[in-house]
């Protein structure tokens, strides 16, 4: 069985950073895909960046330059720099991780950390 566990989440002024975590625990998977997703308050889900266990990433246009998403292979780690928050940036901070067992995928959601952004 797998786990996620996130942290990282906070209270920050805008223009201030964060760097979020998520780390997967268990044994006999190999993950192929980590990503972060957002969802605030009265809104949808959103995609916020995503990276391949080949270092391929894709981030959302409302974050480019400002968010940056690495993982770490070898601890089945991924993080999410959030650098110049602006005040459309809080919400709830979900990881997502793909992940096979043999030949059969998963996908498997953290349980979330929240972002304030205010002054």
């Amino acid at each position: 069985q797998v786990q996620l566990v996130e942290s990282g989440g906070g209270l920050v002024q805008p223009g201030g950073s964060l760097r979020l975590s998520c780390a997967a625990s268990g044994s006999g998977f190999s993950i192929y895909n980590m990503a972060w997703y957002r969802r605030a308050p009265g809104k949808q889900l959103e995609l916020v960046a995503a990276v391949t266990s080949g270092g391929t990433t894709d981030y959302r246009d409302s974050v480019m330059g400002r968010f940056t998403i690495t993982n770490d292979n070898a601890n089945n780690t991924v993080y999410l720099q959030l650098n110049s928050l602006k005040p459309e940036d809080p919400a709830d901070y979900y990881c997502n991780v793909g992940y096979s067992m043999g030949y059969v995928t998963y996908a498997l959601w953290g349980q979330g950390t929240q972002v304030t952004v205010s002054s």
